[in-house]
């Protein structure tokens, strides 16, 4: 059995892995989502999962944003006050801080959080909260006594470290990123990025301010390849295309063409434009594409949507978009590129539900 548990995040990322079998499933949690999923949505659907006898076997926190953390600090939090009783087990979490990936010398967080003291309003000051986020959940795990990172040199998860799959059960998680690569090139962009803003952030300077958070770097996420019953589904998080292909390519996963196919890929960051380039959907390539998005930040972009679209076309495949929420981009590509006409189907989660399953295997 293998399955997909979209569960509800708005402009965040949040769903469940589920494998095993029919009688004795098995749970993976990827991220959390941002403030109100968890009261909303999460916690009903691991409280389901408890009533059964189920558990968490891992829990994998893609990266620090709060769009994607936020549930799981909740989650933790709840443990912590269940004592003796919790929720749900946790059987360990993945979980990459930024002292771990980027400040490994502990230099840039001081100056980024000096930067951003003075100056509340600036975009780049959700970096900041993100990395104290981080933080908070790691010391959450340690007070709850899970393993973090476990099996995993240096307390980094990282695909140069651990080359060889992950075994749950009969789910196989192969670590695709981050790379070394990718967070040697994510340090340097972290110390230009600080070298050039730090002053006129400090000093509240307003295009800077305007611009932060298009310009800040993203941190780097951990990139997965999830298979079970020889079905595949692609969790990146909010990577880079060109750093997703880097990963896939040093994991052995792309074939002499330089292209690979799986069932379900999370499309990532939200589908915005600013991660994800036309090459990258015609080399990964998926039967269904998922978008977390509500629109914020125009998140998916129509961009994104019309280059999934075309390059599937062009290689005379019928695909599905799988969205979270309803939104004007996704409406403007269905006027501008017909279903019915481009091979592609649209399913948009119900309003009101705290999930949608994708059933890849049962």
């Amino acid at each position: 059995m293998f399955r997909m548990r979209v569960v509800q995040a708005e402009f965040g990322d949040c769903f469940l892995l589920e494998y095993g079998s029919a009688v004795a499933p098995r749970f993976l949690l990827v991220d959390g989502g941002p403030p109100d999923t968890w009261e909303l949505h999460l916690e009903s659907e691991l409280a389901g999962i408890a009533q059964v006898g189920g558990a968490l076997d891992l829990v994998m926190l893609s990266h620090v944003d709060n769009d994607h953390i936020v549930g799981l600090l909740d989650l933790l939090a709840r443990l912590r006050a269940d004592g003796a009783a919790p929720l749900i087990g946790v059987g360990g979490i993945w979980h990459n801080s930024f002292g771990r990936t980027v400040d490994v010398d502990g230099t840039l967080g001081p100056r980024l959080r000096a930067a951003t003291m003075n100056a509340a309003s600036v975009q780049s000051a959700v970096a900041v909260n993100g990395i104290a986020e981080g933080n908070a959940l790691r010391l959450a795990a340690q007070a709850l006594g899970i393993p973090l990172n476990a099996g995993f040199p240096g307390d980094l998860v990282c695909a140069d470290d651990h080359p060889q799959p992950v075994l749950l059960g009969n789910l196989k998680l192969t670590v695709v990123g981050p790379t070394r690569a990718n967070l040697d090139e994510l340090r340097a962009q972290w110390e230009t990025w600080l070298a050039a803003h730090e002053d006129a952030v400090a000093d509240g300077d307003p295009q800077v301010m305007a611009n932060s958070d298009r310009s800040v770097p993203n941190l780097s996420s951990i990139v997965v390849l999830a298979e079970a019953d020889g079905k595949r589904v692609l969790c990146t998080g909010d990577g880079r295309s060109d750093h997703l292909l880097q990963g896939l390519g040093q994991a052995g996963l792309l074939d002499a063409g330089g292209a690979v196919h799986v069932d379900v890929l999370k499309v990532a960051h939200h589908g915005s434009d600013r991660n994800a380039t036309r090459k990258f959907f015609r080399l990964v390539t998926a039967d269904t594409y998922v978008l977390s998005a509500n629109g914020k930040d125009d998140n998916p972009d129509l961009a994104t949507l019309i280059w999934i679209v075309e390059e599937a076309g062009k290689q005379g495949r019928q695909i599905e978009l799988f969205a979270t929420n309803d939104t004007p981009s996704l409406r403007e590509l269905v006027a501008e590129r017909d279903p019915a006409v481009n091979g592609y189907t649209l399913t948009v989660m119900d309003p009101g539900v705290h999930s949608t399953t994708i059933v890849l295997a049962d």
